[in-house]
């Protein structure tokens, strides 16, 4: 009896240490979920760094579109991630969380922070896919209740790991040396002499 107590007593310890271990993004000074980050890269021009941005956001089409550009070092882009519910086996989306990413270059370093994040439920449509239910999305921070608590708790984090996972590539990115190809001018033929 003493070995079965010990046995659920080392479990339930190894279950609190993970739960410990999973954190939410920190809050901002309105109470707003953000991931903000300053990285030096010394050495590295202010122009080398806006166009690994601005290639970096062209590349990224399809999970993050670019919005608009600052004056010449600030940068906005809007993105989404789909959550998906796993159950046994099978796996479908539940939704999707909308977020804001800004960049800011300077001589040496950059500053990238996602903020604004929003979550959109699923739901089935008539020929059985999954779509937004509304386009208005339910801020991430908002109390959800008793009832949802924890599929709530669940959606914050994995908004956490996806915005750690984003940070590291786009790090990754920025810090590598890949050539911005630049556009080669047209040569043009005159055919009005021989």
């Amino acid at each position: 009896m003493k070995f079965i107590t010990s046995v659920f007593l080392l479990l339930n310890c190894f279950v609190y240490a993970y739960a410990q271990s999973e954190s939410l993004l920190p809050v901002d000074e309105q109470g707003k979920f953000i991931y903000y980050e300053v990285v030096p890269l010394e050495g590295t021009t202010k122009n080398a760094l806006k166009d690994r941005v601005i290639n970096y956001l062209k590349k990224q089409h399809k999970e993050i579109q670019f919005k608009s550009l600052q004056g010449d070092t600030a940068f906005i882009a809007t993105g989404k991630m789909v959550i998906n519910k796993t159950l046994l086996v099978m796996s479908h989306p539940s939704g999707e969380i909308l977020y804001r990413f800004q960049a800011e270059v300077k001589e040496g370093k950059y500053r990238f922070w996602l903020s604004d994040f929003s979550f959109i439920p699923y739901q089935r449509d008539r020929y059985g896919n999954f779509v937004a239910s509304t386009t208005i999305g339910a801020s991430l921070e908002r109390d959800p209740g008793k009832l949802n608590a924890a599929q709530w708790k669940e959606y914050q984090m994995q908004a956490a790991k996806y915005a750690k996972e984003f940070a590291s590539k786009f790090k990754q990115f920025m810090v590598s040396k890949i050539s911005i190809a630049e556009s080669v001018p047209e040569k043009k033929v005159i055919s009005k002499s021989w």
